[in-house]
């Protein structure tokens, strides 16, 4: 096998290396939430994959890339998804926003926590991590972009809205 695609062909089409799989439970139908989502699925893979390295030096240095990388897009992500749910109206934001603020808090105690040599399990943490971040997606995400859809049915809103 000479690449990655060759042994997800091989395997049925999922790379057994990678945590999470896009699934369509995950698509909210917003072009710009959706792409986000799926860069998110990437570093989440990529942060499990750097946990799996075998040498113990290469794989601090390169948990701790891939964790800052991680930290700085979630960052990106919750600010566009939040600047969304505020051009629209979202009645629930206030509550999506702290759950985001959340999250954002945990990861970041947990990279200094790594950062100052804490005790600390990269694998369990990236764990953790995708099942907060692909829960919040699969269940809060889908809410407000059923709000959306059901908002545009209703000619409240339009794509312009939306995208900004």
């Amino acid at each position: 096998m000479k690449n990655k695609e060759d042994l997800k062909a091989a395997i049925g089409g999922h790379d057994k290396s990678a945590l999470v799989v896009w699934e369509n439970k995950f698509v909210t139908n917003i072009d710009l939430i959706d792409k986000q989502h799926k860069e998110l699925v990437n570093l989440t893979n990529n942060l499990y994959q750097t946990c799996m390295g075998r040498d113990p030096d290469k794989v601090k240095d390169a948990f701790k890339k891939a964790l800052q990388q991680m930290v700085e897009y979630v960052r990106f992500h919750f600010n566009a998804e939040v600047e969304l749910l505020k051009r629209i109206n979202y009645p629930d934001y206030p509550a999506h926003k702290a759950m985001h603020d959340e999250l954002i808090g945990k990861i970041l105690e947990a990279a200094q926590d790594y950062n100052s040599g804490k005790h600390f399990v990269p694998n369990s943490f990236v764990r953790t991590l995708k099942d907060w971040v692909f829960g919040h997606i699969a269940f809060h995400d889908k809410n407000y972009a059923l709000y959306i859809a059901n908002q545009k049915k209703k000619g409240l809103l339009n794509d312009q809205q939306i995208n900004g």
